[in-house]
């Protein structure tokens, strides 16, 4: 069974839209939240993603702010401002659907996440360390996180907790072995590793195999409609980077 992995959307229609084309054939959907937060059409991106067929979706941190249920003042500034523009823009429709959102899930040998197994909403696993701290949350195999919007892999070498990192290969798709992992896909709609190209991924659910993948869209298109949103300069500008 071929898998779409896909996180961190941020409500970039022009990217989630390259990302389906660019897929083209897959039998389910693993997204990994945050549909909405940052970007210009939260309304389009949640009703895409809701329509997909065999959709596993999680709830994010930006979703979770937009709903209320996190104080929009541990964010910063330009965040805070698009999480107030996307609650007033938001449908009630999918405001409820936002709601029906869980932060954690399982698909046999797969935790799911938004962010981190010990922490589902908010951490960030940014480094080796707790990367390793990490591995102890989850009792499957695999974990699958986004929430940083850099594509990576950790990799548990031994029953000590020691771990090391591995950067994407969009070259070599990589199959799972006997180490126990922490993946990230990257993110759709807003990326932070200097590629500003959409990320995502795909998973062979049997044979175990993890690709890699990047496209690039017409990120002047997103950034006319967030202007036209008023959103933040910073925002429409960091896209085209993709810091």
């Amino acid at each position: 069974m071929r898998i779409l992995v896909i996180s961190d959307i941020h409500a970039n229609l022009v990217a989630l839209e390259a990302v389906l084309a660019d897929a083209k054939a897959y039998e389910a959907v693993w997204c990994l939240g945050d549909l909405v937060g940052y970007g210009p059409n939260p309304n389009e991106c949640v009703e895409r993603v809701r329509g997909l067929k065999n959709l596993t979706c999680l709830v994010g941190n930006h979703d979770k702010a937009v709903l209320g249920e996190l104080d929009v003042n541990t964010f910063n500034q330009d965040a805070k401002t698009a999480i107030l523009w996307t609650r007033d823009t938001l449908t009630p429709d999918n405001f409820k659907y936002l709601q029906s959102l869980q932060p954690l899930a399982y698909q046999d040998e797969f935790t799911l996440v938004h962010a981190s197994p010990r922490q589902p909403i908010w951490e960030y696993i940014l480094n080796l360390q707790i990367a390793r701290d990490n591995f102890p949350h989850f009792h499957t195999r695999y974990c699958l996180v986004g929430h940083t919007h850099v594509p990576v892999v950790y990799y548990e070498v031994d029953t000590n907790g020691e771990c090391v990192e591995a950067a994407a290969d969009y070259e070599h798709p990589v199959t799972f072995n006997s180490h126990r992992l922490i993946i990230n896909p990257g993110s759709v709609g807003q990326p932070r590793d200097s590629n500003p190209d959409a990320a995502y991924a795909f998973l062979d659910f049997y044979t175990l195999v993890w690709e890699y993948r990047r496209i690039p869209y017409d990120i002047a298109a997103t950034q006319n409609r967030m202007r036209a949103a008023h959103l933040p300069d910073r925002l429409v500008l960091r896209i085209a980077y993709g810091w």
